[in-house]
């Protein structure tokens, strides 16, 4: 008698809901796998161009490198130098005047000429007046203002003569801290347009409510500007500032134009500093060290910036 046929269970079919939740899932990580996949290149070059350069040169600032050899580890010697270094001083006493001059010429004056501009008929023709000199290179500008300042046949000091205030003039580019503010003055008339255009579109998306409530309440001039425009205006402000302190921290082409840091090393600022001791004393190692106090100072300036405007912000909303 034949053995019974044993018939194999039917197959339960996975339910459609599971499927889909797989085919789901599936998706999913296709989509963050090419977005990886984008985001690769710019990964590879930060990493190339930005972070190992980064951390080289902070391992370069522990050793006595000349540039000709890779040099040997030294410890914390060339801070140690820094602190005793008469020049670091000097660049750092300089770069202080650069930053307070620039939050109080570019910061203060873009502010000013947004709020005047905006309420212009030619604001526009004059707009472009005034962003114009951002367009060129800082070499470009130093160059400029180097024949302005010029001494002997410059425009300011023909001009002084010619209005009879020759006694006003002097060796722009030669005295000390004179040097040093009118490369300050030059360096405005560069980033004054940037920030004017930023303050500008500040106050292009304010909100209008609170400004009409405040008109209506009787504020008027300076007094609404004061209590409710600059409050409202502190985000972009605090974008400005920090644009403007980055970038004068790092001044460099703009000095080495007009007076390559002298005479005597009393117009250099850190960035100069750093230059001139890499790659003309070829101290490749501390002039390191210097980019590395350089690069603390200005992320930790940034930082506690833009946290305390913007927890500011925070608790005005």
């Amino acid at each position: 008698m034949p053995a019974p046929v044993v018939e194999a269970p039917p197959r339960l079919a996975a339910p459609r809901e599971h499927v889909a939740t797989k085919v789901a899932r599936r998706r999913r990580r296709r989509r963050r796998a090419t977005g990886y996949l984008y985001l690769l290149p710019m990964v590879a070059l930060v990493g190339v161009f930005l972070l190992y350069p980064a951390v080289k040169t902070v391992w370069v600032a522990f050793t006595d490198a000349t540039g000709t050899s890779a040099g040997s580890f030294v410890g914390v010697d060339n801070f140690s130098r820094l602190v005793k270094d008469p020049a670091f001083r000097t660049s750092v006493r300089n770069t202080v005047y650069w930053v307070i001059g620039a939050l109080v010429l570019q910061v203060g004056l873009g502010l000013l000429l947004a709020i005047v501009l905006s309420n212009m008929r030619a604001g526009d023709w004059l707009k472009r007046v005034f962003y114009l000199p951002a367009t060129l290179s800082g070499a470009a500008v130093g160059v400029i203002w180097f024949y302005v300042f010029n001494p002997d046949n410059g425009l300011l000091t023909s001009l002084l003569n010619t209005i009879g205030l020759d006694s006003l003039t002097t060796r722009w580019l030669a005295e000390p801290p004179v040097n040093t503010f009118a490369m300050i003055f030059a360096a405005m008339w560069q980033g004054l347009g940037p920030a004017m255009i930023l303050f500008l579109v500040g106050l292009q998306n304010l909100p209008r409510e609170p400004i009409e409530a405040a008109r209506v309440d009787g504020a008027h001039g300076l007094r609404l500007f004061w209590h409710i425009t600059f409050p409202l205006l502190r985000p972009m402000t605090a974008v400005v500032v920090a644009i403007t302190m980055i970038n004068n921290f790092k001044v460099f082409d703009l000095i080495w134009v007009m007076t390559q840091g002298g005479p005597y090393r009393s117009s250099e600022t850190l960035a100069v500093t750093m230059y001139r001791e890499s790659f003309v004393s070829f101290s490749i190692g501390y002039g390191a060290s210097v980019a590395v106090v350089l690069t603390l100072v200005v992320l930790l300036l940034s930082v506690f910036y833009l946290r305390s405007m913007f927890r500011r912000v925070e608790v005005n909303q």
